[in-house]
């Protein structure tokens, strides 16, 4: 593995990039999708839904991205996402109508699998091999804070200047700030001793992992968590106050989501950072589904409601890690960023899907619970897929050495 300072280095700059990156292209729309939708004329549906678009074309690039990773090492490819991202929010501050507006968020899906976690883990891999852990886990952990630090900070800036000035200072932040610092990422030379140490255990090519049963039940399991996960991302409150809760406290309770995503990051590092990746995982799958009847059988109760958004965030921070490390584990180091990418594909495709899905049940008068039940279902089925694709992958590094 790379120096201590090198390290330090690495994961210092992704730290500040994901939070960048994340609060930008993820957290931040939702703040201004109304003004949006009233200052282009365009219906809700069509704004949101360019969101969506945005997000498969991501699930398109993730795969070349993360081939040119496992090439050239994340220093070039992440600094072009930075690129495309600072372009995609000038686009986005101009657009006038609906074909500028879409243009846009093509332009920013393209960036999305460079400069997000995707990206970010690629890099990570590519860099320290099989000691890449702990530098997803601390990169992660500083993730969790993007929505406490975007979300008030996006309402400050689109109340004192508008969201064409917002977007139009988040692209000038992705120029000015990411494209430098990825810049200064390590070169591919400095990883060559992680790869070789992690070419001792599995080594999978890419379509060896296509072909693998492990693989699709994996992707499919990430899917369905992703359907969920996006789906509260945007409808969660809207939903809670349907129980009768007060705005306000609905939305004390929805924060302590991101809270509770860093305390599961830092209690994997703490507690977990010697178990296997895959045991990690089987928590964390097994905790949401564990958390929705809470809210689905006790939602009038604020307790309840508070327990759940407390285990979902929880689950979720420590997910993100296990997005990070199984994929290697089974698959091996060396095409780890193709492969994660084909992984991330699906899961960005589901995540495109949740908030249309939810949005076209509520127009049809949807109760709160058959929206909690759909949840707890997809919960249940990522658990199960999980679990398939574990014991499946259990042979599989033994059948690629």
């Amino acid at each position: 593995m790379d120096s201590p300072p090198r390290t330090r280095n690495t994961i210092a700059i992704l730290a500040v990039t994901q939070v960048l990156s994340w609060g930008t292209l993820y957290y931040a729309f939702a703040i201004v999708a109304h003004d949006i939708a009233r200052d282009l004329a365009l219906p809700p549906a069509a704004v949101f839904g360019a969101f969506s678009w945005c997000l498969l074309v991501a699930g398109l690039s993730a795969t070349p991205s993360g081939m040119l990773i496992d090439r050239h090492g994340g220093r070039l490819v992440m600094a072009g996402g930075s690129l495309l991202c600072g372009l995609g929010f000038i686009l986005l501050s101009q657009a006038r109508g609906i074909a500028g507006y879409y243009l846009a968020w093509s332009v920013l899906g393209a960036s999305m699998s460079a400069v997000l976690y995707e990206g970010a883990f690629a890099t990570l891999n590519r860099q320290f091999g099989v000691q890449a852990r702990r530098a997803i886990s601390t990169v992660t952990l500083f993730g969790g804070f993007a929505s406490t630090v975007f979300w008030p900070l996006t309402v400050q800036l689109n109340s004192m200047a508008g969201w064409r000035h917002t977007f139009l200072i988040y692209g000038m932040a992705q120029l000015l700030l990411c494209l430098p610092l990825h810049l200064l990422l390590g070169t591919p030379q400095a990883s060559t001793k992680a790869h070789q140490h992690a070419s001792q255990g599995a080594d999978f090519s890419l379509a060896q992992a296509l072909r693998h049963a492990a693989f699709w039940k994996l992707a499919f399991a990430f899917s369905a968590n992703s359907f969920i996960f996006s789906a509260l991302s945007v409808h969660l409150i809207p939903i809670l106050q349907t129980y009768g809760h007060a705005l306000s406290n609905v939305v004390w309770m929805a924060a302590l989501i991101g809270p509770m995503q860093v305390a599961g990051r830092l209690g994997e590092m703490r507690f977990a950072r010697n178990a296997r990746p895959q045991a990690v995982g089987m928590v964390c799958f097994a905790v949401l589904p564990g958390s929705l009847p809470a809210v689905l059988f006790w939602g009038q109760h604020q307790a309840a409601v508070a327990l759940f958004c407390m285990l979902y965030g929880f689950s979720n921070g420590i997910l993100t890690i296990v997005r990070g490390t199984v994929p290697q584990l089974l698959f091996g180091a060396r095409n780890y960023g193709a492969i994660s990418g084909a992984l991330a594909g699906p899961a960005l495709v589901a995540r495109a899907a949740g908030p249309i899905a939810i949005a076209t049940l509520l127009q049809f008068k949807a109760s709160p619970a058959l929206l909690f039940s759909l949840l707890l279902v997809f919960s249940l089925v990522s658990l199960v897929l999980y679990l398939l694709a574990v014991r499946a992958g259990t042979g599989a590094a033994d059948g690629s050495r």
